[in-house]
């Protein structure tokens, strides 16, 4: 049994649900380990499923209330809102992975490499590092996240890594202790297992294009980069009505945030849709767990809510696409050729938003903060009207299209 454990929103889980589906086709059997919200997509997608008590939604909203979404760089801010969301896992979470004791290879998504060492002791099995962003220790760059431009100083970079370890670390440090007690391990010490994991050369398999964000050059070949993990949703039709609005004029500006917490979710559904008039575009406005435009009794003939649609069949379809530049969703939009506007509110997503824009394959990033009307329409506009962005997301495109993030992925698991 190949045990997965993921958590996070859904674009932080989704990707392990494909990527546990083609290792299942392959002949293996697989198990997700995550919060009970996932079950469903996991039992659709042939997985075995372990629930970890918790509401994905409830966390992310619990993150955003602490600031977590914010964009702020205050990492006392930032640790006060992990402490109030996901640090409420800290008391049931061991006791959950507990129950694994018949897996026999371990995957581990979770953030600062959490239990993976534990069960690997306890079980006398291998486990590698899953990730859909880059957080693998380098002396070239800082951890997305931090500011690059103290990078000249001697240690800053490996510090920026360090530091972000030790923010998951220091929440679950006493239920990872518990476990290990009870488990007859050795307690790992206050700052937890990270030289060790770096010493034994754990794998590492990222599941991102190489060519979107290359690897650091002191990374070791233990560390893998396979493409995007994108799910396929093949048999999915589309309602009639969407197709009806697709067809009925110019393809519409995708405008979504995902899984971002939206607390005035109507008044930014009417400034996108003010943006959209300025633009002179037809839109498609996504509501996402923010609830974008959900509650608005009248929408123009040139708007279509959308809750939800596959975005590899959705993207290609649009003339621009809007989105908060989380991982997956970033894959997407670059997978589709079509220029991207990226308005980050947080961590990797400033990162995926300045790769956009260093590929060419957009105009520069709009922090959500900063977000109006008129800075939108003119970022649309441009994505619309900029020869440079449009030739450069094709080109992006056909080049992330050779690529087969799923089967190297598994073919490095199978392999391991």
């Amino acid at each position: 049994m190949i045990s997965i454990l993921a958590l996070g929103s859904r674009g932080d889980v989704q990707p392990f649900i494909s990527l546990g589906k083609a290792l299942q086709a392959a002949g293996r059997r697989v198990r997700l380990v995550s919060l009970v919200s996932y079950e469903p997509m996991a039992r659709e997608a042939g997985l075995s499923f372990h629930s970890v008590q918790g509401d994905a939604e409830v966390l992310v909203q619990l993150a955003a209330q602490g600031g977590f979404f914010s964009g702020s760089s205050n990492l006392i801010r930032v640790w006060r809102a992990l402490q109030g969301s996901y640090g409420q896992l800290a008391a049931s979470l061991p006791e959950e992975i507990e129950r694994l004791d018949d897996t026999e290879l371990l995957l581990n998504q979770l953030p600062a490499h959490l239990f993976g060492p534990e069960l690997s002791e306890h079980l006398g099995i291998r486990w590698a590092v899953v990730s859909v962003i880059p957080l693998t220790r380098s002396r070239h760059r800082p951890l997305i996240g931090f500011p690059s431009w103290p990078g000249w100083l001697p240690g800053y970079n490996t510090l920026t890594y360090r530091l972000g370890e030790q923010i998951g670390w220091q929440l679950f440090r006493k239920g990872v202790n518990r476990l290990r007690e009870r488990w007859g391990l050795p307690r790992q010490s206050f700052w937890g297992p990270y030289e060790a994991i770096q010493h034994q050369r754990v794998p590492v398999i990222c599941g991102y294009s190489p060519i979107v964000s290359p690897p650091a050059p002191d990374w070791g070949d233990h560390i893998h980069l396979t493409g995007w993990w994108l799910p396929q949703e093949p048999t999915w039709k589309p309602p009639n009505d969407l197709v009806r609005f697709l067809e009925a004029g110019s393809p519409p500006v995708f405008v979504g945030f995902g899984s971002m917490p939206l607390p005035y979710a109507g008044a930014t559904a009417e400034l996108v849709i003010e943006a959209a008039r300025l633009a002179g575009v037809r839109l498609i406005l996504h509501s996402g767990w923010g609830g974008m435009g959900r509650h608005l009794a009248f929408l123009p003939p040139t708007v279509y809510r959308l809750d939800y649609a596959p975005y590899g069949w959705l993207f290609p379809r649009m003339a621009a696409i809007v989105h908060h530049g989380g991982s997956g969703t970033t894959g997407f939009a670059l997978h589709s050729g079509v220029p991207s506007v990226v308005v980050p509110f947080a961590f990797d997503q400033f990162y995926w938003g300045k790769r956009t824009e260093e590929l060419s394959a957009g105009p520069p990033p709009l922090p959500f903060r900063e977000l109006t009307s008129v800075k939108l329409a003119d970022q649309i506009a441009a994505a619309l009207s900029d020869p440079l962005l449009r030739s450069g997301a094709r080109e992006i495109g056909a080049a992330l299209q050779k690529e087969d993030g799923l089967s190297k992925a598994s073919q490095i698991i199978l392999n391991l």
